[in-house]
């Protein structure tokens, strides 16, 4: 019994080297073939995947519930979008108005003065044929065309302005000198 107890807490590897030993000489308590206990080998057992009765795909009641969110951000969202194309265009024609004052301003640089009422801010694109005559104007322009607002009217511009030394301005969503909200006026000012 002692000895039992002593070779289960040796471990399996030293059990194994000391069976050998002893099937050498035969000598262990009258077991001549005794064999180590062997730990088990893991089983690998496969376990079939779960198998949901739908392979793929969204049920009615997810596609309505999305269908719903989206309902309910667009009611929440539109209102706030339909009234920013004005604003949009607004911004835009100021940006407009600003490119058009520096392509006047390197007009002035190159000339030494701006163009004339009558020669327009189409002299920022084609060399002006009417008097003053240019000298030193850049060959290609200032501007690749002459743009019109974004309501499609053309900019006006008047040299000398009334509000500067010249002046160049959008009359709005109406076309027409004054107005508030959309229909004011868009200027260098």
């Amino acid at each position: 019994m002692f000895i039992i107890r002593q070779l289960s807490q040796i471990g399996h590897a030293r059990l194994r080297q000391l069976m050998q030993r002893c099937r050498r000489f035969q000598c262990f308590l009258g077991f001549h073939s005794f064999q180590p206990a062997r730990a088990p080998k893991p089983v690998l057992v496969r376990v079939p995947a779960l198998r949901h009765h739908r392979e793929a795909g969204f049920t009615l009641i997810e596609i309505m519930v999305v269908i719903a969110i989206i309902g309910i951000l667009a009611t929440l969202i539109v209102p706030n979008i339909m009234g920013r194309p004005d604003e949009a265009r607004a911004t835009a024609a100021k940006h407009d108005v600003g490119t058009i004052n520096q392509a006047l301003k390197l007009y002035r640089l190159d000339i030494g003065r701006y163009p004339t009422t009558e020669q327009g801010l189409k002299a920022l694109v084609e060399r002006p044929t009417s008097e003053p005559i240019p000298q030193n104007w850049k060959t290609g322009g200032y501007l690749s065309s002459v743009p019109k607002d974004p309501w499609g009217n053309p900019y006006q511009y008047s040299n000398p302005g009334t509000r500067g030394e010249i002046d160049v301005i959008s009359y709005g969503a109406d076309g027409k000198p004054g107005g508030t909200g959309t229909d004011a006026d868009i200027g260098n000012w």
